[in-house]
């Protein structure tokens, strides 16, 4: 996948984003709770200090399909220094989705509701295509990418920042 889609599929979903919030909501860090589908329960707040890609996607849309490698490879390459990722999957078939991840090397936690484009974190962020993507910084916040560079670039600018409080 061109490094040039990938972070226009960063920056869309942010711009979107950053145009949904206020002004204070901004200033704060991203509140995102869930359980995932083996049974954990995940709140971004105990990633603070990290950096987390937030990933909207489904077994059935093509883009997130070619996106996965790029995913998998940055993971692998910056999960030891500190990378996390949270997948928000919009299928509806729960084995689909579980045998996909099993097959690619997601390893992270995954949501899954099953209602698919009415997928309650999804709703809550006004995802209305995918594949979308919310870079995380260590400081809770979301970050806007520069517009340069591949997924691993911008993680990789992201990790060597310190957190801010």
């Amino acid at each position: 996948m061109s490094k040039f889609l990938l972070t226009a599929l960063l920056l869309g979903f942010v711009s979107f984003f950053v145009a949904r919030a206020d002004d204070d909501a901004l200033n704060k860090p991203l509140d995102l709770k869930f359980t995932a589908v083996d049974g954990k329960n995940v709140d971004l707040a105990q990633y603070r200090g990290k950096v987390v890609l937030i990933d909207f996607w489904a077994t059935w849309c093509p883009g997130c399909v070619q996106l996965v490698p790029d995913v998998v490879a940055t993971y692998k390459k910056y999960h030891d220094q500190g990378f996390e990722v949270l997948g928000v999957s919009l299928d509806q078939d729960k084995n689909a989705m579980l045998d996909f991840t099993k097959q690619n090397g997601m390893v992270w936690p995954q949501y899954f509701d099953g209602q698919g484009w009415d997928n309650a974190i999804s709703s809550g962020f006004g995802v209305q295509e995918i594949p979308a993507m919310l870079l995380i910084g260590k400081d809770g916040k979301v970050v806007m990418p520069d517009g340069s560079g591949s997924l691993a670039h911008q993680v990789e600018k992201q990790m060597v920042k310190p957190a801010t409080r």
